[in-house]
């Protein structure tokens, strides 16, 4: 999709490529020592993780709500309050999320919005 879709969602590809994103996201936190702190956050199975961050990241990207016909509206800090959430905790999710981006072939401009935006949020989620 080009740049002049109507939502991130539709440029992405949709519901398939939001979750090859995702699945490419927590595979890379399970394989990639440079990500272990992150993994090791997450207890021992992803499962649940992968289909939350799919959930979210398709409304949140424009496309169907998911996560809030669920759970109801997302509160993220307050969801992760529980979380030691630091500077090196934000960039490793930065870092994994921009290398599952590339891995799955985000379109660069595309990649380069998504990326300030996960920034921002993750910055805010920082706890400690």
């Amino acid at each position: 999709m080009a740049e002049a879709s109507a939502t991130a969602f539709e440029w992405i590809g949709g519901e398939a490529r939001v979750r090859e994103l995702v699945d490419r996201f927590y595979d890379l936190m399970d394989l990639e020592p440079a990500y272990a702190r992150l993994r090791a956050a997450h207890g021992n199975s992803l499962d649940s993780a992968r289909d939350k961050l799919f959930w979210f990241l398709c409304g949140w990207l424009g496309g169907p709500d998911h996560y809030i016909s669920r759970f109801g509206h997302p509160r993220l800090r307050a969801r992760h309050l529980p979380f030691r959430i630091g500077i090196a905790e934000r960039d490793e999710w930065l870092a994994c999320m921009a290398q599952a981006m590339q891995e799955t072939g985000v379109d660069p401009a595309l990649h380069a919005r998504l990326a300030e935006s996960f920034a921002g949020t993750a910055d805010w989620m920082r706890n400690v």
